[in-house]
């Protein structure tokens, strides 16, 4: 969560992680993760994805927390939104229809300054962090979700000792442990893939899995 770190990923345009078209899991699970909606939906980490527009168009109300300020603001242009900036004690908003994006450190959001969720979509945030960080992010997680509430949780898993990270390898055992008595239903364990992205930073194997967690209490 160095601001350091990823504004100097930004600025040199190192950022892989980024898809030009809506992420396919979110595509895949829509039908199941946001019925029963309209829903107010937290993006963490969110960069300049474009399923943040693609969530506003259907009509949910989106907020998305991102470090670096560059990244929303290429959202904001790239989308042609009309946006109003709000400058508060956490940092500075960017507003605009159906979507605010906070321009903080997602460790410091709280209900009294965001408010809860019935949706998070979390698409690259968890696997970002360092293993000192997740204790604390999941923790705030739970805080800002409605009960009943869902995640939609997005994971890597590699041999960790072949690349530091980010992102990183979380397994199901630390997904459990981190969200305790929440239900964790596996909707998808990833096929193994040898070729791709990480192969050049020394991975031989990994897989993308997909969680979906519910607040039950």
């Amino acid at each position: 969560m160095d601001p350091e770190f990823w504004r100097e990923k930004w600025n040199k345009s190192q950022t892989g992680f980024h898809m030009e078209q809506p992420h396919p899991d979110l595509l895949a699970e829509a039908g199941a993760f946001l019925s029963h909606g309209p829903h107010r939906v937290l993006v963490p980490l969110c960069g300049k994805t474009h399923d943040l527009a693609w969530l506003a168009a259907r009509g949910h109300e989106v907020v998305g927390v991102e470090l670096v300020r560059a990244a929303i603001e290429q959202f904001h242009a790239e989308h042609q939104r009309q946006t109003r900036l709000r400058e508060h004690d956490a940092g500075i908003s960017f507003e605009s229809a159906s979507l605010t994006v906070h321009c903080c450190n997602v460790l410091g959001l709280t209900p009294a300054r965001v408010g809860t969720f019935d949706r998070i979509w979390d698409r690259a945030a968890m696997v970002a962090l360092d293993p000192a960080r997740r204790t604390l992010y999941t923790r705030v997680l739970r805080s800002l979700l409605k009960p009943g509430g869902q995640i939609l949780l997005n994971t890597f898993v590699y041999d960790q000792t072949q690349m530091p990270g980010p992102p990183h390898s979380i397994t199901e055992e630390e997904v459990r442990a981190h969200y305790g008595t929440a239900r964790v239903d596996v909707l998808r364990r990833g096929t193994p893939v040898t070729e791709g992205k990480f192969r050049e930073r020394g991975v031989t194997e990994w897989r993308t899995d997909l969680y979906r967690i519910t607040l039950t209490e």
